[in-house]
């Protein structure tokens, strides 16, 4: 596996996180596994495939814009025993394939990884019906399935590798594109089901996922200048939560924040309050996300900014409310 350094980590980010597992570290465990399968809906060059498909023409097939289809084919092909990697845009994946998902995948416990690409608003211009905001939501209620969403292109990476170890469906959640922020610099385990502290504060705890998680820090030392010292938590793993991890964030902190580029309904934030709501005592908590609403067809940056997810946004929104609470 490519280490994670300054060097790599740009490289990384250059590819964006769909490059990362599907140019760099698939070619590499298809060479090791005879059991991998990659399986697309058509978008095997604006995955990153080319490499892989050089190297391991037999074990790439286009399914063509058939997603149930798909998924069929993945699901027959687990049960034969392979580990089987399936993608497409985040919104078709898991909208249009959602009871072969459940039934398949959730039931049958098949042993096929979804990636779902350019979630949130990362389609733009292509509007709401390519916008994947409710993807958390739909994949964390299926039973026996694995939700994660990594932070950048490194972790997208690790990840790769680590669900090749874990029998049974997952969904991975891509956000952003090529040239992502960077998280990490440098060497780090990454561990299904655990998070991961990157800074730690006393007054409140932010709790964040994909690229959320770079404008989290971003935000965090916005309001280390207003005084604030801010906990920020990189939750890549929203199912299963790392309960762990947030009894001790709830326990050493006035305020918890959970940010995400997903609705602010049924996805990081919710899941997170459940965990909570059963509680007998833990700090009052802001959801923060995108509006339950469908939005204007604009750039990515634009739509972050109006549904308050940027750094100077995001930091705003955590210090009034941090005052409200304390």
């Amino acid at each position: 596996m490519m280490e994670i350094n300054p060097k790599n980590a740009r490289l990384l980010s250059m590819l964006g996180q769909r490059g990362s597992i599907f140019g760099v570290a698939l070619p590499e465990i298809a060479g090791e596994r005879d059991e991998l399968m990659v399986l697309t809906a058509d978008l095997a060059l604006l995955s990153g495939l080319g490499k892989f498909q050089t190297q391991h023409p037999d074990k790439l097939l286009n399914l063509g814009i058939a997603e149930q289809n798909m998924l069929g084919v993945a699901s027959g092909l687990a049960k034969e025993g392979g580990c089987v990697f399936v993608t497409t845009y985040a919104t078709f994946l898991t909208m249009r394939a959602y009871e072969q998902i459940r039934d398949n995948l959730g039931y049958m416990k098949f042993n096929v990884k979804l990636v779902g690409a350019s979630a949130g608003t990362a389609m733009g211009m292509s509007g709401n019906t390519h916008y994947a905001i409710e993807d958390l939501t739909l994949m964390r209620v299926i039973p026996n399935m694995t939700v994660l969403s990594p932070a950048d292109a490194g972790e997208a990476l690790k990840m790769a590798y680590a669900v090749c170890d874990l029998d049974g469906p997952v969904y991975i959640r891509l956000t952003g594109g090529l040239n992502c922020p960077v998280v990490h610099k440098k060497e780090y385990e990454f561990k299904i089901g655990r998070a991961e502290l990157l800074t730690e504060g006393g007054d409140l705890a932010l709790i964040a996922a994909g690229t959320m998680v770079a404008e989290g820090l971003k935000a965090a030392e916005l309001l280390k200048e207003r005084g604030l010292e801010v906990t920020v938590v990189n939750m890549a793993t929203i199912k299963p939560l790392d309960a762990d991890t947030l009894n001790r964030v709830f326990a050493a902190h006035k305020a918890v924040v959970t940010v995400e580029e997903h609705s602010r309904l049924g996805g990081l934030g919710g899941a997170v309050a459940e965990y909570k709501s059963a509680l007998k005592s833990s700090p009052p908590m802001l959801m923060l996300g995108l509006p339950d609403a469908f939005t204007r067809a604009d750039e990515q940056p634009f739509l972050l900014e109006q549904a308050g997810l940027t750094a100077p946004r995001l930091a705003d929104s955590v210090e009034k409310f941090f005052n409200e609470v304390k």
